[in-house]
């Protein structure tokens, strides 16, 4: 029997719907039920490809003596992350206060009467392990907390409240003063340290601090760190590592080590985005290592073979766990994508075995439970043998060459993954939602890697995705977040509007002469100041003014997690469009909006790497007019807070314009001297 999760369009809701717990999603019904019956609210996120979601799931939520106590006691209600960020950042940041650490699943219990959270966890085991109570224990214990400890509660609920509620007003800063070359120098720092090899822990791309270690190299700071050097350490650990899937394409979400070997195997739209624009600024930095080029490629025919929806979206995740046979009753971790050694001898022949064993990390014994995760020993071309030998193992997981398998279908969850007759190896799950913010993620990094590589396809897929979100995206005049199979719903949240206004504003600059970009950019912008501004403290609320009214609080994002801040790419966007339409008010709201947050970047320059990229682009924007020949000369080469605009009346005898923020410099008489002025100008901090 079904619970109402059955009839959501949400892949992970759907994944709970035949739990014996009585679910509701989240909505205005849910919340005056539990009110009116004066139950606490237990309230549980996650996502789709999440792993520890999946057990959980499988164990506490699937206990009928669990499901009946939760019943009788509690109001339960399931949040899809992906659809409601904004939700989640609330309740993820009550979770951080209370235990000083996050994860999904994030399970939060709620007071009914305001919503406010007085107790948060992530996984609950279904008996006491791993120094975890029983999830039993933990819901009996609320419960008689709740009933009988109620001024506790109350001063409890007050202190998180009131927190949540500072941290949401933030306190600007006192000084008016935002030219200040020292913060973005600390900014730097502080990213470069970050992404400094570790001997322990998981390993996470984090390309917001990637991008700002990169994009400060051009000041030649005096410090203890090589940003440089760290930048492209990170791009061979990510071209070269576990984290990258070298059979087929893809980067994987993290790995679980320090060495970059083993990585928690789901695919994530929102990372692949990143890592393709971050390897392609590499690239034009000048580190142009084959690797680099080999993963964007194999990124973009994954992409192209799995992740494209027939309209040209592109499709959310796919999970990390999967099935190694169709009676199994649940799916292993890693199954899709790891090799035992037996499997190689009998698929790759000696001479093949015996280099991918110099070149990649293959042992008897495996380095995953008994298992081998192909990562590469050395940079550079991989041989002809050895695109062969990978060739072979894409043959064994997929049923068909890779030259040969232009398109292989999703599975849409985990009873068509167990019912299809694949070909080869039962892949996992995607969830194939469409989110705009993700997506443009992925645009912007196609339009960037066209530039860079010269490859005029990887426009063409970032063309085709961003034509959808405009033709499918808009609902009675307002823009929206998700798309389910054509349907669009869901308000956007703030990210969705600052991603996707980079993403034109990278189409725009790779699709050169094509204004039509440029115009969406603003259009979109126009709605993002009016509904989700905030005047009186600066910078964008997550949610509009008209769709936050079941939050607690009304959150503007300024820190970097596993996607940017919105309010860095945003304000990052308002400076370019300042530059493009010679508008001041996008400078003036950029002003306002690094003023909001200054604060924040003084204090905690490790929460927002974004912020501080930002703040580049204020300090160091600059606007080159030329013709399409010159432009052309120069996108190549990394130049990060550049814009371009195509124009045809350059004065006499030039060969275009170079403009500092609100000042250009004399015309130049050459491509030499235009360079010049553009080395300069990238560097006048």
């Amino acid at each position: 029997m079904t619970n109402r999760l059955a009839n959501t369009k949400s892949l992970y809701l759907r994944k709970h719907s035949e739990n014996p717990i009585d679910w509701w999603p989240w909505c205005d019904q849910a919340l005056e039920t539990a009110k009116s019956e004066d139950k606490p609210i237990f309230l549980s996120i996650g996502y789709s490809s999440c792993h520890w979601c999946t057990v959980m799931e499988g164990e506490a939520f699937s206990d009928l003596a669990i499901a009946e106590y939760m019943n009788a006691n509690f109001l339960p209600i399931k949040v899809d992350r992906e659809e409601r960020p904004d939700i989640d950042s609330i309740y993820m940041q009550s979770l951080q206060m209370m235990s000083g650490q996050g994860g999904w699943p994030l399970n939060v219990f709620l007071s009914p009467d305001d919503l406010v959270p007085f107790y948060a966890g992530t996984y609950f085991p279904v008996d006491p392990r791993y120094g975890r109570p029983g999830f039993l224990q933990v819901l009996q214990a609320l419960r008689g907390y709740y009933d009988t400890e109620k001024e506790e509660l109350r001063q409890r609920k007050a202190v998180i409240l009131e927190a949540l509620l500072t941290s949401a007003v933030l306190e600007k800063t006192a000084s008016p003063e935002i030219i200040d070359h020292q913060l973005l120098q600390t900014g730097w720092e502080t990213a470069t340290k970050i992404i400094t090899p570790k001997q322990v822990g998981n390993s996470f791309p984090m390309i917001p601090y990637c991008e700002l270690a990169l994009r400060g190299t051009r000041f030649n700071y005096q410090s203890p760190y090589n940003g440089k050097q760290l930048s492209t350490q990170r791009g061979f650990d990510l071209a070269l590592g576990g984290i990258y899937d070298h059979v087929a394409g893809g980067f994987h979400r993290y790995t679980v080590d320090p060495t970059w070997t083993v990585p928690h195997f789901e695919k994530m739209l929102y990372d692949n985005g990143q890592i393709v624009e971050f390897l392609a600024d590499l690239w034009s930095a000048g580190v142009q290592e084959p690797a680099f080029k080999r993963a964007v490629s194999g990124t973009v025919q994954w992409l192209q073979r799995e992740m494209i929806a027939p309209t040209g979206y592109f499709y959310a995740s796919q999970d990390a766990d999967s099935f190694v046979n169709s009676g199994d009753a649940e799916p292993e971790e890693g199954a899709f994508y790891v090799w035992n050694f037996q499997e190689l001898q009998q698929l790759l022949t000696t001479a093949e075995l015996t280099e991918l064993q110099q070149q990649f990390s293959i042992s008897v014994n495996g380095n995953f439970e008994g298992n081998n995760v192909l990562q590469r020993l050395h940079p550079g071309e991989l041989s002809e043998t050895l695109e062969i030998a990978l060739n072979k193992l894409f043959t064994a997981r997929y049923g068909e060459r890779l030259e040969n398998l232009a398109l292989f279908p999703p599975a849409g969850d985990n009873q068509e993954a167990k019912t299809t007759n694949w070909p080869g190896r039962i892949p996992a799950v995607s969830d194939t939602k469409m989110i705009v913010a993700w997506n443009s993620l992925m645009i912007s990094g196609l339009a960037r890697s066209s530039q860079v590589f010269q490859e005029p396809s990887y426009l063409e897929l970032a063309k085709t995705a961003a034509n959808f979100i405009l033709d499918h995206q808009f609902v009675n005049g307002r823009f929206h977040r998700l798309n389910y199979e054509g349907e669009a719903t869901v308000l956007a949240q703030s990210e969705d509007y600052a991603f996707f206004i980079k993403a034109l504003l990278n189409l725009h600059q790779a699709d050169v002469g094509n204004a039509e970009w440029l115009e969406k950019a603003i259009s979109l912008q126009d709605e993002f100041n009016q509904y989700l501004w905030s005047p009186e403290l600066g910078g964008y609320f997550n949610t509009s003014s008209d769709n936050s009214q079941d939050l607690i609080v009304r959150e503007r994002s300024f820190v970097d997690n596993a996607t940017p801040s919105a309010n860095g790419i945003a304000i990052a966007n308002l400076v370019r469009l300042s530059l493009l339409t010679d508008h001041l008010h996008y400078l003036d709201l950029a002003e306002s909006g690094i003023k909001a947050f200054q604060g924040v970047m003084n204090n905690s320059p490790q929460a927002c790497p974004s912020l501080f990229t930002a703040l580049d682009w204020y300090q160091n924007c600059t606007l080159i007019r030329s013709n399409k020949e010159q432009i052309w000369s120069l996108i190549t080469q990394y130049l990060p807070t550049i814009v371009f605009s195509q124009v045809s009346d350059l004065p006499a005898g030039s060969v275009g314009l170079v403009c500092q923020g609100l000042k250009c410099l004399p015309a130049p008489e050459s491509f030499e001297e235009l360079l010049a002025q553009v080395q300069r100008s990238q560097n006048r901090s």
